[in-house]
C-alpha cells in the first residue's frame, strides 16, 4: 500500500509553533504597567507582545500572583522554578520551549525566535500611545 506524504499547509503550524507565553514573576496588575512608579523595561516588553502579537503570533501571559495555576501545570515554568526559584521569572516560551528565564527578551531576539521581521509593522509611536495610561485606572485600587 502506498503511502502518501502530506505537504504542509498554511496554518498547520498552528498556533503553538508560533505561541509566546509569557510567566511574569508577582505584579499587582497584569503586565505591572500601573501605579506610580512603572519600569520602563515592563512598558517595552509591553509594546513589544503587542507587536508581537499584530504580527499574527499568539501572545499569552501569566502573572504568578494572579495565575498561580498556570506556573504548575507547565512543567517547564515548574521545573525552572524548583531549580532556580523566583529568580527563574521572567520565563518565555516559544513554541512550548523555553527561549528565556530570568529577563525579559528584547524585541529583536522575540522576532528571530518566532521569525517575524523585526521591522514588521513597527508602529513603537502608537503602541507608546495606547500602553501610556498603564493597566489600572487612578481608582482602580490594584496598586
Amino acid at each position: 500500500m502506498e503511502q502518501k506524504t502530506r505537504l504542509p499547509q498554511a496554518g498547520d503550524m498552528g498556533n503553538e509553533a508560533t505561541k509566546v507565553s509569557v510567566y511574569d514573576p508577582a505584579m499587582c496588575c497584569s503586565t505591572g504597567v500601573c501605579g506610580p512608579g512603572v519600569d520602563p523595561a515592563l512598558m517595552e516588553v509591553s509594546r513589544d507582545l503587542q507587536w508581537l502579537s499584530s504580527q499574527g503570533v499568539a501572545v499569552e501571559r501569566f502573572n504568578l500572583a494572579q495565575e498561580p495555576d498556570a506556573f504548575v501545570k507547565n512543567p517547564r515554568v515548574s521545573g525552572l522554578m524548583q531549580a532556580f526559584g523566583d529568580v527563574a521569572l521572567p520565563a518565555v516560551l516559544v513554541g512550548g520551549e523555553v527561549h528565556s528565564h530570568g529577563k525579559y527578551p528584547s524585541r529583536d531576539e522575540l522576532a528571530e525566535a518566532v521569525k517575524v521581521a523585526k521591522d514588521a509593522g513597527n508602529t513603537d509611536e502608537a503602541e507608546a500611545s495606547e500602553s501610556g495610561g498603564g493597566c489600572c485606572g487612578s481608582d482602580s485600587g490594584c496598586c
